[in-house]
């Protein structure tokens, strides 16, 4: 009975109400192959550039220590002032670790296009082509971009059959597209999907992010090797993939090939790809901020660094940048990518709302590669690598928006620093006497002390620590 009721309740308040269908049409017919000896195939669509994608194989050594039986917990400042430094005498032994991946012949002479963290740190690069694996070739490194996660090697071979590039900027939602790559280091594999998704981003994969997203399936070993539209042309570099099982799950990410060609190119013609740089923090234009903007769309400033050209040319904080040049902009992410897309010493027009109005500022870019370099140190405290604290840097390692000091970005493996305790996040706070505000005051602490043991303060979480280290 209770049942009832309730069913006829929901009868009562949608009663009188009118639903509007859409119907399609019905009349349709299926169409089969013309006769039975017809196979619907993609061969000749990817046949050409099969002979484009090769096979890589990397090897790097790399040092380890035989681990205590008591695991990481006597890394601890706190533990070791109980226990000494010699409980844990640790044999340093070698090793090889070896990967896999995927690459693509752009250039008859034997320029490859990959991922940089398929060859990252790599002490040797082996490439087999796809359709005569037989033969090993020895490659060279070129040049290595990780803020794009693209790489170029090179290969001593002629008249090898490079792949037709494509345009992305003309994909669409729902184009068929194949992957080819050596997952598992099975050998080459073609596999089909869509466009799943275009300009994605903080995704958390590289710097510069607008990738295509495909469910054609991608699979470890994949890195590096073909996306490719339905004519055989290449669309993007495959790069990544979403999963919880370390397989496919449909959700795969490729970088695109406009992207690809301007790095490429900077990478061979350079040897680097150095970018502009404008000195601000970013955010996006939530549903609170579009009620205090009258554009949409954009990147809201929340930070002007010091010394660059942003504070030179008049950005402040609250600004909204919504459009470059011609280009519009739509957040954050892609204002970076934007900017990154220029060199230093171009010259650039900013389109600005402040304060409800709209301002231009001309502006010229410095080189994002000098501010980067003048924020790190040389190897300090047997094995450290500092820096100063950047908005960037507190979102990365979730420290406190007041903090100061100067934070350790590396630990070198197997170092005074690393057996010390020290930790990458680790923000020295004082040295001796000296507060530390930031890398400046570091170094100049670190001369007035050196050559001594010296007490080094380190705020770690919620904890202050204090690590004696010569």
């Amino acid at each position: 009975m209770k049942k009832i009721l309730m069913i006829a309740l929901v009868s009562i308040v949608v009663f009188g109400a009118k639903l509007n269908l859409e119907f399609a049409n019905d009349n349709f017919k299926r169409e089969n192959p013309s006769n039975k000896n017809i196979v619907l195939s993609y061969n000749s669509c990817i046949k050409d550039a099969k002979h484009s994608v090769v096979n890589i194989a990397t090897k790097k050594k790399v040092k380890v220590a035989m681990n205590n039986p008591f695991g990481s917990i006597f890394n601890d400042p706190f533990f070791r002032q109980f226990f000494g430094q010699g409980f844990q005498n640790q044999i340093p032994k070698e090793r090889f670790e070896r990967s896999l991946g995927s690459g693509v012949i752009i250039s008859k002479d034997g320029y490859i296009v990959t991922n940089a963290h398929v060859v990252k740190g790599a002490d040797s690069i082996t490439v087999t082509l796809g359709d005569n694996p037989d033969i090993e070739y020895n490659a060279q490194l070129i040049g290595i971009d990780v803020d794009s996660d693209l790489a170029v090697i090179k290969i001593k071979a002629k008249n090898l059959q490079p792949i037709k590039l494509g345009d992305s900027n003309k994909l669409k939602v729902g184009d068929i597209v194949f992957a080819i790559g050596n997952p598992f280091g099975v050998g080459q594999t073609v596999t089909k999907g869509i466009v799943s998704a275009l300009n994605k981003s903080n995704v958390g994969i590289n710097r510069y992010e607008n990738f295509i997203q495909t469910d054609a399936p991608i699979n470890p070993g994949n890195s590096g090797g073909a996306l490719i539209d339905s004519r055989g042309v290449l669309i993007g570099i495959n790069s990544a993939i979403l999963t919880r099982s370390g397989g496919n799950n449909g959700i795969g990410f490729a970088i695109p090939v406009n992207m690809v060609k301007e790095v490429a190119t900077k990478l061979v013609e350079q040897g680097k790809v150095v970018r502009g740089y404008l000195g601000v923090s970013i955010g996006n234009l939530d549903k609170n901020l579009k009620k205090v903007y009258n554009h949409k769309h954009g990147a809201v400033v929340l930070n002007v660094a010091q010394d660059t050209p942003a504070k030179k040319y008049g950005l402040k904080r609250g600004d909204l940048i919504y459009k470059i040049n011609n280009q519009k902009i739509k957040d954050a992410t892609q204002l970076s990518r934007v900017i990154g897309s220029y060199s230093p010493n171009d010259k650039i027009t900013l389109y600005v709302e402040r304060n409800k109005q709209n301002i231009t500022l001309e502006v010229v870019l410095a080189d994002r590669t000098s501010f980067i370099t003048a924020n790190v140190t040389h190897e300090v405290l047997g094995g450290l690598i500092l820096s100063n604290i950047t908005d960037q840097i507190k979102q990365q390692y979730h420290l406190p928006i007041d903090i100061k000091g100067a934070i350790v970005t590396k630990v070198k493996q197997n170092s005074k620093a690393a057996n010390m305790g020290f930790m990458p996040g680790d923000v020295i706070i004082q040295i001796e006497d000296i507060e530390i505000k930031n890398l400046k005051d570091a170094n100049k602490a670190l001369a007035k002390y050196k050559n001594r043991y010296k007490r080094v303060y380190v705020s770690r979480g919620d904890v202050i620590l204090v690590i004696v280290i010569k």
